[in-house]
Order: structure tokens, then sequence, then C-alpha cells
């Protein structure tokens, strides 16, 4: 069975002052699907954003950011268990860190835990370890830890639901005539060092990051699929139908 690696975003999972119920249902719903035809992992932002809906604090304060975390990561398993019930699936949530990828000690525990965990049916959901982190060791985004995610547990594809619908020739915001690009096989310097352009206050990168996580993927001899996180029909229809409506493709086995 071939095993891929779901990463979800805060500002599909959040809205400004609470949990985006209806599209975390909508995500544990195509997942519970997914996982009929595929091995799942799950990695989920999040934390910080249901953090702030209990406890307003200056997300821009390192040390603000970790309470928030701390706060959220119960609220967003807790809201995540829940749904995942109606379809019995258990849930387990695995934390890490940059350094749970450098040791080599570390990455293997960490990938019998993943192997373990599917083995006896239970969906991993990973984060970045906010809390224990010193600002050096953060990924800084969980489109880069997903990727390192999916490399190392062996995944054969990784696919980021975003708050956009793919990878356009131009901006979007900028162009209403800018056209996605349904296949990338090569991204270029100025397209990976471009800078970060969160549209959304608890997001930290912006397409640049998932540029850089389809490029990781890419050198690694995997791929990547990019689409929205707020209607998930192009997900269901590529992983379950084998169609491409929209969203954009990273591989290098396609031109």
């Amino acid at each position: 069975m071939k095993r891929i690696v779901f990463k979800v975003g805060s500002s599909v999972l959040t809205e400004t002052t609470t949990i985006a119920k209806e599209r975390m249902m909508n995500l544990v719903t195509l997942i519970a699907q997914t996982r009929k035809k595929y091995e799942v992992v799950l990695v989920s932002s999040g934390a910080v954003a249901a953090g702030y809906t209990a406890l307003k604090l200056d997300r821009n304060r390192a040390t603000s950011k970790k309470v928030l975390a701390s706060v959220g990561q119960p609220i967003l398993m807790h809201s995540y268990k829940n749904k995942f019930e109606i379809y019995d699936v258990e849930i387990s949530q695995i934390l890490l860190t940059e350094e749970d990828f450098d040791s080599r000690i570390h990455t293997t525990i960490f990938q019998d835990i993943i192997d373990r965990t599917l083995e006896n049916d239970i969906l991993p959901i990973v984060n970045e370890n906010d809390i224990s982190t010193t600002p050096e060791q953060l990924f800084g985004d969980n489109d880069q830890l997903s990727a390192h995610v999916a490399h190392y547990i062996g995944a054969d594809m990784l696919v980021i639901l975003s708050d956009i619908e793919g990878y356009y020739d131009s901006n979007p915001s900028e162009n209403p005539n800018a056209k996605i690009r349904k296949t990338v096989s090569v991204l270029k310097d100025e397209e990976l060092n471009q800078g970060f352009t969160p549209n959304s206050q608890f997001a930290t990168g912006g397409i640049v990051t998932k540029l850089k996580a389809a490029e990781y993927m890419m050198n690694h001899g995997k791929s990547m699929f990019l689409c929205s996180g707020f209607n998930l029909e192009t997900a269901r229809e590529f992983l379950l139908e084998g169609t491409q409506n929209k969203g954009t493709l990273f591989t290098r086995g396609e031109k």
C-alpha cells in the first residue's frame, strides 16, 4: 500500500477566533476515505492559532507563541479526536523538532513509531514541537517539516492543503489572468529565494516554503501535490480517482 503525507495549514483549520469546524470535518472525511487506499500521516499546523482562540497573547513574541502552542495543542487534538471518532479512526500525537532528523537514533525512533502506529491502523498526527525548541532549531513552518517527514518515513507523496489552489504562473492577487501551473518539474533559484508572503497572521511562510518543500521532495525522488484546503474536491479527485482538474503536481518525472 502506498504511503502519503497530508499537510494542512493554520489558515485552513482556524478562523480568527475559533476552530473552522466545517473545514476540519471535511478534512477528516477526506482522510478517512483516503485511508482505504493509502497509509496516511497527517502533519497539522494550527496549535498556535487554536491557542489564540482561548488566550489572546501577542503571537509575535517567542514566549507568547510557546504559551499559545501549549494551550492550543490539546484544543486542536481534542477537535481531531472528536471528529475522527465518527469514522472509528484512532489517532496519535507526535511532536518533532529538527533534532529528530539530525540524529540517527532519534530518526530511527521516529520512523519506528510511525511504522508501528500505521501497522495498528492508527493515524499519526504530527506537529512541530514549538514549546521545547529554540529559534535556531525551528523549521519555522510545517511545509518544511512535512517534507522531511514524508522523506524519512518513505512516503510516496506529500499533499499540501493550503489557502491557495495551486502554484500560479504569476501572482493572482496582482494579475487576474494568472493561471495555475498544472505540473512543475524544475524550480528556479529566484522562485525558491523570494520573500515570505503568508496570507494569515498565524501562517509563517506563504508560497516560498511550499516551493522549498516541493524542491526537497523532488530532490529525493518523490512528488508533491499542492491544492486548496478550503475545497477538498481537487485532492479527492487526484488521490482517489487519479484525475487532476486543479492543483499543481511537482515531480521530476513529468515535463
